[in-house]
């Protein structure tokens, strides 16, 4: 078992401040180029190969928000009602169990087909190992997540209460590192570049950033938990991302 997983376990099972602790993207899609370059260059891997972000980027360039949303960050969706990308007081957390679980109900759209489950429950698999979290169908429960084929792969961030809509288009979101990585935005994790501390791990080449997109790269208060950066997570930027 990875430490990042352990780590993301305690995090989510006190229900601290959210925060992008790591998560492993199991599915072998390695970290691709961005326009973001780490501190020390020499540990970065010299390949064209694409990472989740990477592919949400490339898929969600090609659609515009739906009507009374906007999109975020490159895929945290945000709405008139709730338009800041934040968790004040652990507010959009989902709650914690008495059993110590943290149970996040969902539905998921008759449009996908039985690869697309498979790729989507991936994801989900891919968070619950090792941590509290468990993603369970909705029976009764008020709050749940609505995962859907819309266009584009975007989620809200933490929970939001009523039916929360998580988009996985298919099949250009289908991946199951994609999946993880809008699940990670659903229980409340800004990307991994965006962690108050990012600043002595990675450079922003903010000449490289188109002008109308440089609050993508923004940093997010973020109470870190002394967790290690993860340049590898499956919430981190690619290097040449300019969105």
């Amino acid at each position: 078992m990875h430490s990042s997983k352990i780590i993301l376990g305690l995090f989510l099972c006190t229900l601290m401040q959210a925060s992008a602790l790591p998560v492993k993207n199991s599915t072998g899609v390695h970290e691709g180029k961005v326009r973001m370059k780490r501190k020390y260059s020499d540990e970065i891997p010299d390949d064209e190969e694409m990472n989740a972000m990477d592919q949400i980027l490339m898929v969600n360039s090609r659609f515009s928000a739906p009507r009374g949303l906007s999109i975020r960050d490159g895929d945290i969706a945000t709405s008139y009602v709730r338009s800041a990308i934040s968790c004040p007081g652990n507010a959009c957390l989902w709650p914690k169990s008495i059993d110590g679980f943290v149970y996040v109900p969902y539905i998921m759209s008759p449009l996908y087909d039985d690869m697309d489950r498979i790729t989507i429950e991936t994801g989900m698999q891919d968070i619950a190992a090792g941590t509290c979290i468990k993603f369970v169908p909705r029976t009764h429960e008020a709050s749940f997540l609505d995962i859907q084929p819309r266009y584009g792969c975007w989620s809200f961030l933490g929970q939001t209460g009523g039916s929360q809509t998580l988009s996985l288009q298919t099949p250009g979101c289908m991946w199951s590192g994609v999946a993880a990585h809008e699940f990670m935005h659903a229980l409340g994790f800004v990307h991994e570049q965006s962690r108050s501390d990012r600043d002595h791990y990675v450079t922003i080449v903010w000449k490289n950033i188109m002008t109308d997109h440089i609050h993508n790269f923004r940093k997010q208060v973020t109470n870190n938990l002394n967790s290690p950066y993860d340049y590898s997570s499956v919430m981190h930027y690619g290097r040449r991302a300019a969105l």
